[in-house]
């Protein structure tokens, strides 16, 4: 195994680093038509990476009639199973074999730490590719119970023309999330990354493209919300539209889905997610690390985060103390040092943001614990320390809002009933966790807690083979496991009268 790389020898490779640009519509790396392209600024110290393609609402057009035509070809959405499996196992080959590479790129574009992409997010990208490959033999369609003069046949087919919005946060993994079912099922591709993070998108269609995906069949459309991604939402020939991101842009795929063509709409959008931690626990030390990486990972910039911390009132401040030593390991430092284990913030605007929720969570009276600032103002780049607030009223706004950022807001119960009262009080419903050794209250709080996943003694800690996604307005429709692949298929019902 080769010795891992310094801070140097990732900042000359930074230096090196070719960076594709341009958008990938069928099958080739095209300029946007009408010529515009627009920085890609890395928020590790502000240096400008590339300009890239600003594609608008004519490049959608093209993009979608390329996706269309590899669609109705049947080059891909008939082609065998098994044959559509080599080739998206090709891709996961690849994408390991090109594993720094990615880690690179996702760490310049977005500012996560390089270790973090090198060892989780490129990694998890890679197997997701090639688990929904390795499924793609393995779904069997259905015969129903019929009589004897008839048979009848339940088929799931590609839906058609997928167009997939994904956020900045992880950018590969989040791609390769809908990339990887929308594919297995025999689909073709418009993909929009944010425009904070779209070049592991680009490098990654070439990478499909070496692996043996027709032509058309994976697009990349770089661009803003605004102008690409709802020519997308509002687009009359793309049959079903799948985002990730905020609950307030979600919402517009839902009117642009009602302004056109009814076109199906699957929603993972934001969270506030609680994490409470009974008196009963048991290891409050391993609970308060929890915790504490639960909310500081990836910089708070997760929309799972544990970001609303519950603690029973006897316990608090034995635990904040706790919390805080985990935190104090926990500092915003240089991206591409290996040793770094907080980056920084996504863009200028994302850390403007996150420091107006933290001086309006002052205003509301909460006291700050810990943090609070602006970090490495000298690197040029956009940093925030952890972030811990005491004190924190349930109805107040950094305890109802989605910050996306370093921030924990701790809030203090009494008995189970209050704790579930307060967890669900939010329009959210993404993620949940409960810390007791009692299982009756475990499992009382599993089935009340209105979110989509709910971890016992844990925080994040399931795979690709459970689905992932929220209630009320975190959205609908599951990300991972074999559900994954429901969204992109349509039911078929086929009946035979045996005469």
């Amino acid at each position: 195994m080769a010795a891992p790389l310094s801070t140097e020898q990732w900042e000359s490779r930074a230096q090196a680093l070719d960076i594709r640009h341009l958008a990938f519509i069928d099958g080739r790396f095209v300029p946007a038509t009408a010529g515009r392209t627009f920085p890609r600024i890395s928020p590790i110290d502000s240096r400008v990476l590339t300009h890239v393609a600003e594609c608008d609402a004519d490049d959608v057009d093209h993009a979608v009639a390329s996706a269309r035509r590899a669609f109705e070809s049947g080059a891909w959405s008939r082609m065998a199973p098994k044959l559509r499996k080599k080739v998206l196992l090709k891709l996961a080959e690849l994408m390991r074999k090109h594993a720094d590479e990615l880690a690179l790129l996702e760490t310049l574009d977005m500012g996560k730490p390089i270790g973090d992409s090198l060892a989780v997010d490129v990694p998890a990208s890679a197997n997701t590719i090639q688990w929904y490959a390795e499924a793609i033999d393995k779904v069997y369609d259905e015969i129903a119970p019929t009589a004897h003069n008839a048979f009848g046949l339940v088929t799931r087919e590609p839906i058609g023309v997928v167009a997939a919005v994904v956020p900045w946060n992880f950018p590969l993994l989040m791609t390769c999330w809908k990339l990887g079912p929308a594919l297995a099922t025999g689909n073709s591709v418009v993909l929009k990354p944010a425009e904070q993070s779209p070049l592991t998108a680009l490098r990654l269609a070439e990478l499909a493209a070496e692996a043996g995906l027709p032509a058309g069949v994976l697009n990349v459309l770089p661009g803003f919300g605004e102008t690409a991604g709802a020519a997308l939402g509002l687009h009359m020939d793309v049959d079903a539209v799948t985002f990730t991101g905020s609950t307030q842009v979600g919402k517009y795929f839902l009117e642009y889905s009602g302004r056109s063509n009814m076109k199906v709409v699957s929603l993972e959008c934001g969270g506030k997610s609680p994490h409470i931690v009974m008196k009963d626990c048991g290891n409050l030390d391993l609970a308060a690390t929890k915790a504490a990486w639960g909310i500081f990972y990836n910089q708070g910039e997760v929309c799972t985060a544990g970001s609303r911390l519950l603690v029973e009132e006897p316990i608090k401040e034995e635990f904040l103390e706790k919390l805080a030593k985990v935190a104090a390991t926990i500092q915003p430092g240089n991206p591409l040092d290996p040793a770094t284990r907080m980056g920084a913030m996504v863009d200028e605007k994302q850390m403007e943001r996150v420091l107006s929720y933290i001086e309006t969570g002052k205003e509301e009276g909460a006291s700050v614990r810990l943090g609070g600032n602006r970090a490495r103002i000298e690197s040029g780049g956009f940093y925030i320390e952890p972030t811990v607030f005491d004190r924190v009223q349930p109805t107040s706004r950094i305890a109802q809002e989605e910050i996306f950022g370093p921030v924990l807001s701790t809030i203090t119960f009494n008995g189970l009933d209050e704790a579930i009262r307060i967890a669900n009080g939010t329009i959210f419903g993404l993620a949940s966790a409960i810390w007791t050794k009692d299982i009756d209250k475990a499992l009382t709080a599993a089935r009340s807690l209105r979110a989509g996943m709910v971890w016992i003694n844990g925080w994040d800690e399931d795979d690709i083979t459970v689905p992932f996604g929220g209630f009320k307005q975190s959205g609908f429709g599951r990300d991972r496991s074999l559900h994954a692949m429901e969204k992109y298929t349509q039911l078929k019902s086929t009946w035979i009268s045996i005469r």
